[in-house]
């Protein structure tokens, strides 16, 4: 049985000592300079240490004011995301606010899919242009990663690659690549499957846009497939001078000499190199690239 954090909350007292509600007090400013009054009087409150909620210190958020304002779906995945399941839960209705952007984003992702996807059934193309392969990548990734981080109970690390995925997908919808089309549509129903457990009733209304009668939480957890799980190619950084300058993305069976070559066209290289030819340079295989001048 695991045994989960508390949702907390910083505590706020009146100047005579009372204990006030969140919803009785004004925050003004950010950081260091943030500054409580109490809304009744006007007069300055004072922000105390963040504890448990209870309601003897008042500490306390409606949860039904919360879910009226954003749903369910939102609180819920807020509170997976916010730190490890283990440790207590600072609440935030500025964290709330951000997964409900989340979850609006995802809303329109649905829009770019049933715009430029492939339509639901369509065959697998033979083979898949370089951004279509990409995304190909990134959601059989997102499968493995979220599925292992799900089983370990490490909810916060799954919705984080939830949110990378997110961003691979919105960056393939604004290109052109053979297959894209499918491999929008299979990213698409990848997302939805791997958001129902955290957000069930937008994965639901999800599902119903990608054209399907069923419940997604009928269907099979995606699987993986290994081939595209697994990285081909490598980020070497890349120096001169033992000054980084940039990095570059490479095949992992490219040679030194290819390496070498490819880390001197880099934009950045050839500005540092301003028109000189370097002396040597050090290629340490899958590691590091430094260019002596």
């Amino acid at each position: 049985l695991f045994t989960q954090g508390m949702v907390i909350h910083e505590t706020y007292r009146s100047q005579d000592g009372r204990w006030l509600l969140p919803t009785e007090v004004r925050i003004e400013g950010e950081g260091d300079g943030r500054a409580a009054s109490e809304i009744a009087t006007g007069k300055p409150a004072v922000i105390g240490s963040i504890e448990k909620m209870s309601k003897s210190k008042k500490n306390l958020v409606d949860p039904d004011d919360i879910i009226s304002t954003y749903g369910a779906d939102c609180v819920r995945w807020f509170i997976l995301s916010d730190s490890p399941p283990e440790r207590d839960v600072i609440f935030s209705e500025a964290g709330v606010a951000g997964a409900s952007r989340y979850m609006q984003r995802i809303w329109r992702l649905m829009d770019e899919i049933e715009a430029k996807g492939a339509a639901r059934g369509a065959a697998m193309p033979s083979s898949f242009g370089a951004d279509a392969l990409k995304l190909r990548k990134a959601t059989h990734k997102a499968i493995a990663h979220v599925g292992d981080n799900i089983d370990g109970l490490r909810f916060n690390v799954a919705v984080a690659h939830l949110y990378e995925y997110a961003n691979a997908i919105q960056t393939a919808a604004g290109q052109t690549s053979d297959g894209m089309d499918w491999a929008l549509r299979e990213a698409g129903e990848a997302l939805v499957r791997l958001i129902s457990p955290f957000m069930p009733h937008i994965a639901e209304e999800c599902w119903a846009r990608l054209g399907y009668n069923t419940l997604v939480a009928e269907e099979a957890w995606p699987v993986a497939d290994a081939a595209l799980v697994v990285d081909d190619t490598i980020t070497i950084a890349v120096q001169v001078n033992g000054k980084r300058r940039d990095e570059l993305t490479i095949d992992k069976s490219a040679s030194p000499v290819e390496v070498e070559a490819a880390a001197l066209q880099l934009e950045q290289v050839q500005r540092a190199l301003d028109g000189k030819t370097p002396k040597k340079v050090i290629v340490v295989p899958q590691r590091i690239v430094n260019v002596v001048v």
